[in-house]
């Protein structure tokens, strides 16, 4: 087997596998940004809140407590501030018995100010018994960049993943107290990946590898809620997504003895997404003030491998070993007048990422949210929400070690050590309409 498609389908499973996180926001790579209003109240009125469309994706049960036509857009702004400290990267050269340092900036910070998220959502009511929903957002994803001579380079330069998620959805009203509600999600994924590679020689600029690939799959959710005045429960259900990522990379720039496995080639990735599994609770069905409670799990630990598929070489195995995780979230709201509402609330949002697969990828670490928002109706149709949140990320230490063209009298091991810091600011906007 060509050394060059060796190291670089491993680099593909790896950089896949450790490039989709979400921007310090949520843990693993999912994003929590799909409502305003569940923003206000640190996403703790979940599978039970079902008071704007977009508890169609939340929990599309909820639609029944929506009269005639809503339709709710929302954008969030994220402003991430995340820095990585050199502790002592190094890298191994051959024939020499001790590894060099590796030297560069910081990498400056690799979140785009900010980074904009939308989110649409519909829902209607057909009969007294029927609701038909669809809501459009972006459940998975990252955008990563540090600069070219970031000391962690070989780690990564690069990450950059999209999502768009399209759910239909159907709600119906079983009883004046139960409702269920399904949909099928039809996701959209796109990856772009870079960093570089060493060469031999270390006074020669490094090589680069660059990898796309996208991917069309199906999955689905379901929910159910019981309101018993002055209470409502809610519960939710999301299907992992299994994609197939279609696609090809680039590794270029390699000199001396490596020149002949620079290569441009085809290849396919598998790549699920978490189940997810969300339980509300909400007290004040009937009252000026409300109180919610969610517990989410994810099931992360069905993502322990990525298996590359090259075409015309052997399949290659990364493992990636993330851990299930839980969030819990706590808030409350009350309405001030007819019009007015002011909400609050916190979560603690678990990392899934373990020390030894922590990278510059994924710099994770566990999250708090602390958050705050309201809701004006402007008119009797038109309403507008706000909401902002601060985003404490635990810091992590990076001690991690790659090897390239492992088996061979070329093989070079990268060793990143890092100190990786962040935080979040999220702020939050939307415009919802009944009719």
């Amino acid at each position: 087997m060509n050394n060059s498609i060796k190291f670089a389908t491993s680099a593909l499973a790896l950089g896949v596998g450790l490039a989709l996180s979400a921007p310090a926001s949520a843990g693993g790579f999912y994003i929590q940004e799909q409502s305003t209003k569940e923003a206000g109240r640190a996403y703790s009125g979940d599978a039970a809140a079902a008071d704007s469309a977009a508890t169609v994706f939340f929990n599309p049960a909820g639609m029944t407590e929506l009269e005639g036509i809503t339709v709710e857009a929302n954008a969030q702004a994220l402003f991430v501030d995340a820095r990585q400290s050199n502790t002592g990267t190094t890298r191994t050269v051959p024939g020499v018995p001790v590894a060099i340092p590796v030297t560069g900036s910081d990498g400056g910070n690799p979140f785009a100010q900010p980074l904009v998220i939308p989110s649409f959502y519909a829902t209607a009511q057909v009969t007294d018994r029927l609701w038909l929903g669809l809501g459009v957002n972006s459940p998975f994803g990252v955008v990563v960049d540090y600069d070219e001579d970031f000391f962690g380079r070989y780690d990564s330069l690069k990450s950059d993943v999209f999502t768009v998620n399209v759910q239909p959805s159907a709600a119906f009203k079983l009883s004046d107290n139960i409702s269920i509600g399904a949909g099928v999600d039809v996701q959209y994924v796109d990856v772009e990946l870079a960093n570089a590679v060493p060469n031999l020689n270390p006074a020669d600029a490094d090589a680069a590898l660059n990898i796309q690939g996208d991917d069309i799959s199906v999955g689905w959710n379901a929910g159910i809620t019981a309101t018993f005045d002055p209470v409502r429960l809610g519960a939710h259900y999301r299907s992992s997504v299994d994609h197939t990522l279609e696609g090809e990379f680039d590794l270029s720039g390699l000199t001396g003895p490596l020149a002949g496995n620079n290569v441009l080639t085809d290849a396919t990735a598998p790549l699920s997404t978490p189940d997810i599994a969300t339980v509300s609770v909400m007290f004040g069905t009937d009252t000026p003030y409300r109180v919610y409670g969610t517990w989410r799990w994810y099931n992360w630990s069905n993502f322990d491998e990525i298996r590359v598929v090259p075409e015309g070489a052997p399949t290659q195995v990364s493992e990636q070993n993330y851990r299930d995780t839980y969030s819990m979230a706590i808030g409350a709201e009350y309405d001030f007048t007819e019009r007015f509402t002011l909400r609050a609330g916190t979560m603690f949002d678990e990392s899934p990422i373990t020390d030894e697969f922590r990278t510059t990828r994924v710099p994770d670490g566990d999250r708090t949210w602390l958050s705050v928002g309201g809701t004006y109706d402007l008119n009797e149709t038109i309403s507008a929400s706000l909401a902002y949140a601060h985003v404490f990320v635990k810091s992590e230490p990076l001690d991690r070690t790659d090897g390239f063209f492992q088996g061979t009298p070329a093989a070079v091991d990268a060793t990143i050590r890092s100190d990786s810091r962040g935080n979040a600011d999220v702020l939050a906007f939307s415009l919802a309409a009944n009719f």
